[in-house]
C-alpha cells in the first residue's frame, strides 16, 4: 500500500512571510518558516467575530476597528489576532472553501502597522474565499484583488494561521496564544 502525504494546505498551519512573496517590510528578503522569531508566536490572543459578514466579503480596517472598539480592546505590540468568519464550522463539508469573509490589504495593514505579527482565521485562507475573488476579478479586472491580504506582508511582514477550528470563548475574551512554527 502506498501512502501519500496530505496536501500542505489541508490542516491548521502557520504561513511565514516567504509564503506570500520573496520580500517583506518594503523590500527586505522575506523570512522563511524556520526564521520566524519565536517572540512573534507568543502573545495575547484577541478574537474578532466576523461571522455576520457574507461569504466572500473583504473586511476593511474600519471593520476591524469597529469590532475592537465594540469590546474595548486597544491593540498592543505582539497581540495575536484571530478571526472567526464562521467558515470553521463547515470544515469537512463540501462548501468549506467558499465559506467566510476574508481580510483585505487595508485590514491586514491596520493590524500589522500596530504591531500584530501573527494573525489567524478559521477559514481556508486569510483572504476571501477565492471563488468570490475570482468573480470580482472577472467583473473588474483588478489584479490587486488577488490575495490582497497575503500580499500586505510585502509591506509589513507577518505570519498567519489558517484552518483554525473551535475558536474558544466569547468574542471579546482575550486568550494567551502560542503559534509555534514547525519544520
Amino acid at each position: 500500500m502506498n501512502a501519500s502525504p496530505p496536501p500542505p494546505h489541508t490542516g491548521t498551519h502557520l504561513d511565514a512571510p516567504y509564503h506570500y512573496a520573496s520580500t517583506m517590510d518594503g523590500g527586505a528578503r522575506a523570512i522563511t518558516i524556520d526564521e520566524v522569531p519565536l517572540e512573534w508566536c507568543y502573545g495575547r490572543g484577541v478574537k474578532l467575530d466576523f461571522r455576520s459578514f457574507e461569504d466572500g466579503y473583504v473586511a476593511t480596517a474600519a471593520d476591524v476597528e469597529a469590532e475592537l472598539n465594540r469590546f474595548g480592546h486597544e491593540l498592543s505590540q505582539g497581540d495575536i489576532m484571530v478571526v472567526d468568519t464562521a467558515a470553521g464550522v463547515r470544515y469537512g463539508y463540501e462548501d468549506y472553501l467558499s465559506k467566510g469573509c476574508g481580510m483585505g490589504r487595508e485590514a491586514t495593514l491596520f493590524l500589522t502597522s500596530r504591531g500584530v505579527r501573527v494573525t489567524g482565521t478559521d477559514a481556508w485562507s486569510w483572504d476571501a474565499p477565492f471563488i468570490h475573488t475570482a468573480k470580482k476579478y472577472v467583473e473588474t479586472g483588478g489584479n490587486s484583488l488577488i490575495w490582497e491580504g497575503h500580499k500586505a506582508g510585502m509591506e509589513i511582514g507577518y505570519c498567519h494561521i489558517e484552518n483554525l477550528r473551535r475558536l474558544p470563548g466569547p468574542v471579546h475574551e482575550r486568550l494567551r496564544e502560542r503559534a509555534t512554527p514547525r519544520h
